[in-house]
């Protein structure tokens, strides 16, 4: 049976809920998908993929993943459903990929059926490959977003080691790529007909983005990781430059400035949003239901990797008014958060043992 445990609100705004531990035995999980009937599939980052039941039991781990190189940072990623899911069974994930010679490794994603019984995938396509191979376990990015016009859009991370190669265009390290489900370049991507540049590449100037969402905008939102402190808010745009590692309100690990040290100059975005001290951001989800009540409604939530809890941000106006740590008490790194098809958040924790968790209004 789920474990349930009452968390009281930290202030005003806050909802009372119920945190119910569906599931304790997953191995550092990392997304979550939702396929109908209450059933649910979760990454492990090891390179497993569970079928989870209402209940929260499971079962063998999903056959028919293609090889996974689970170092570091990297393993199986990401997930999300088609939005023709119920017909055709299709899912997308994303997972470092390595390097045919082993010399390496990038982030890939692929395209794949479930098979009717939910044990095996079936008709696994590699729909893109990042170039170039690196050798680091660091920096993957790995979410993906499903666009209103069916496109996708995938974050890809730096590697850390080559953080200047997220100003060229001739790579896909810290970039956000966008294509259409079979893999093919969309004809009005930004640098399609741009000499030299690679034409997946959406936007540019990206470090570490392991939060995206469509929000109620119905455009892309991200966050991503800072260096020490400048974690980010983004809505990347077509063509645009969010200035990594050109730009920061972070500084070096143990002090420093980054180049020249600078927040801001001609040609590249601004964030929306920034931590500093960064919380390692890692999930993002929108709450679009009522079931928390009004005050919860259409907030942003984030999970923090370094300090453990779930936030909670309220927009207006295309800035934060209203900033709220929730379950801090969890002790846990959160690294996913999804609504729900009922309207409820769901969260998991990268640990080992990690928890999927289901949070309940009370």
């Amino acid at each position: 049976m789920p474990l349930i445990l009452s968390v009281m609100p930290a202030s005003a705004q806050a909802a009372t809920i119920q945190m119910e531990i569906l599931n304790k035995n997953l191995d550092h999980p990392w997304a979550i998908a939702f396929i109908g009937k209450g059933q649910m599939l979760v990454t492990e980052r090891p390179g497993r993929l569970r079928l989870i039941q209402p209940n929260g039991s499971m079962g063998a781990p999903v056959a028919g993943l293609p090889k996974v190189d689970a170092k570091g940072q990297g393993g199986l990623l990401d997930l999300i459903t088609d939005s023709h899911f119920v017909e055709n069974k299709t899912l997308y994930f994303c997972y470092a990929e390595p390097a045919a010679n082993g010399d390496g490794n990038s982030t890939a994603l692929a395209s794949a059926r479930l098979s009717d019984d939910g044990k095996k995938l079936e008709q696994v396509k590699v729909l893109f490959s990042q170039k170039p191979k690196v050798a680091s376990n660091l920096h993957f990015g790995c979410r993906l977003v499903e666009s209103s016009d069916g496109t996708l859009f995938m974050t890809l991370g730096e590697r850390f080691i080559r953080k200047e190669d997220a100003q060229k265009l001739d790579n896909h390290l810290g970039k956000v790529i966008r294509i259409n489900k079979d893999g093919a370049i969309p004809a009005d991507n930004p640098f399609v007909h741009t000499k030299g540049a690679l034409p997946e590449i959406w936007s540019y100037g990206h470090r570490n983005m392991q939060g995206a969402v469509l929000g109620p905008d119905g455009r892309l939102w991200t966050h991503e990781h800072g260096p020490q402190g400048g974690d980010e808010v983004n809505k990347p745009e077509a063509g645009k430059n969010y200035g990594w590692p050109v730009i920061t309100f972070g500084e070096n690990y143990g002090g420093g400035k980054i180049g020249d040290g600078i927040t801001a100059k001609a040609g590249t975005e601004q964030p929306l949003h920034q931590w500093t001290p960064s919380i390692a951001p890692s999930g993002l989800a929108f709450l679009r239901s009522d079931r928390y009540g009004k005050a919860w409604q259409g907030s942003m939530f984030v999970g923090s990797l370094k300090f453990r809890y779930l936030d909670r941000l309220e927009w207006r106006d295309g800035k934060v008014v209203r900033e709220e740590k929730l379950l801090e008490d969890l002790q846990q790194r959160v690294r996913d958060v999804r609504e729900g098809p009922d309207g409820l958040l769901y969260l998991l924790t990268d640990e080992n043992p990690g928890y999927l968790i289901r949070l309940r209004p009370e």
